[in-house]
């Protein structure tokens, strides 16, 4: 099978990789707006089958500008014949997950911090997979699936330090981690961390992720054993913006059956990021995640016309509210079962502020400050409807009830129109 062709732009008969992020879409859009891989001459189009044609493409995160077109399956966890990879053939230094788990057992180890021959094994093996399965993208690119089923698995797109990107109708699936860590100290009780980001943006400016799927699907951390009393998590982030990253826009997108889904600024400390992290979310679906959509520090965060199913076990919370974030939330829906009530949907952990209109809960119109600040549990403080700032960067903004219908339809890979 070959890897990485190049064909002529007229190649398909919608061509959707020299599209740009129209005007007024989103932060994405502010000054000299989005446009990717669009002035990429025909040596640098690419159309790519497996792993290997996908790095060269990718030409190790180079700000040459390129479009890369994904046709069919691309599995990350491959090596350089095409050979799928599994968690055996990364493990090295003699790890074994039965040694891992006996030498640090709290019960005999205690709550230090893991150290020693296996954590030192883990290290190793997961420097192994993350050798293979770390896709950096550089500035000036374009990513896009062709058709309707193009799909990612195994990989985690990392837009570090970059500038001017578009990632567009592409199923991205179970960014997998063969060696998670264990944190003793996590949450008081340990918990385990895993490494990737289904897509990481870190660092980076000018970013349009529309009309992409993201979930765990191939392996659901809800079917891993418990470990320590802890899930045994295997994903991290479905789409985190963290590091002082700032303009993007984030559409029409499906993210789906995961646990923490989006964090937009990773510290509490990271006083850095201030007048950074602006993100736009429209037209998306959050169907069955348990918490972080989003979680938000420091940023200013349009939220619109979005659609919330929220899952019926394990649920935390819907929007979060962290530390400097000011978040503003206009006419999105959610539909929860019976037992989650509209106090449920937000969090906050040092936030002060949280601006929201025209939400609708399981089609009722709700205020979703009032009732956070009249229902929270006092552990949580109140909150304010002045975020500061208003938007001016967007598209037309419709009815909770006409985006509700709009979104269940239109968003996610392979639909865009």
């Amino acid at each position: 099978m070959v890897g990485l062709l190049c064909l002529p732009a007229h190649a398909e008969s919608r061509d959707i990789s020299r599209d740009t992020l129209p005007a007024n879409d989103g932060w994405a859009s502010a000054g000299e707006g989005t446009t990717g891989g669009s002035a990429a001459d025909a040596a640098h189009v690419y159309t790519v089958t497996d792993r290997a044609g996908l790095v060269r493409a990718l030409d190790g995160g180079s700000a040459t500008p390129k479009i890369i077109r994904i046709a069919g399956t691309v599995d990350a966890n491959t090596d350089d014949d095409g050979d799928h990879l599994d968690c055996a053939d990364y493990a090295t230094d003699g790890y074994g997950l039965k040694k891992y788990l006996a030498a640090y057992d709290p019960r005999t180890w205690g709550a230090a911090k893991p150290s020693g021959p296996q954590e030192e094994a883990r290290q190793a093996s997961a420097k192994k997979q993350a050798e293979r399965v770390e896709l950096l993208v550089g500035s000036n690119t374009t990513i896009v699936g062709l058709g309707d089923k193009a799909v990612l698995k195994g990989g985690s797109l990392q837009v570090r330090n970059a500038a001017n990107v578009i990632i567009r109708n592409l199923d991205l699936r179970d960014a997998y981690d063969c060696f998670p860590v264990w944190q003793p100290n996590t949450g008081g009780l340990g918990d385990w961390k895993t490494a990737y980001d289904t897509i990481w943006l870190t660092g980076s400016t000018h970013v349009w992720v529309d009309h992409v799927t993201l979930s765990d699907k191939g392996h659901p951390d809800a079917a891993e054993p418990t470990y320590f009393a802890r899930n045994y998590l295997r994903h991290d982030g479905l789409l985190d913006i963290t590091n002082g990253s700032d303009l993007v826009t984030v559409s029409w997108s499906r993210f789906a059956d995961h646990d923490k889904a989006m964090l937009i600024g990773n510290s509490d400390t990271a006083t850095g990021d201030r007048g950074k992290l602006r993100v736009t979310l429209h037209h998306n679906q959050f169907e069955s995640v348990v918490q972080r959509v989003p979680r938000v520090r420091f940023g200013q965060v349009h939220l619109y016309n979005n659609r919330y199913v929220v899952p019926g076990d394990d649920y935390r919370y819907s929007l979060g509210v962290s530390t400097e974030s000011a978040i503003y939330a206009e006419n999105n829906a959610f539909h929860t079962p019976g037992h989650i009530e509209a106090a449920d949907l937000v969090k906050s952990w040092n936030g002060s502020a949280l601006h929201q209109t025209g939400t609708l809960f399981n089609g009722y119109p709700v205020d979703l400050l009032a009732i956070h600040n009249a229902y929270n549990s006092g552990s949580e403080r109140d909150l304010t409807a002045d975020v500061g700032w208003t938007p001016t960067l967007h598209t037309k903004i419709d009815s909770a009830e006409a985006a509700d219908r709009a979104v269940a339809r239109g968003a996610g890979a392979g639909r865009i129109p």
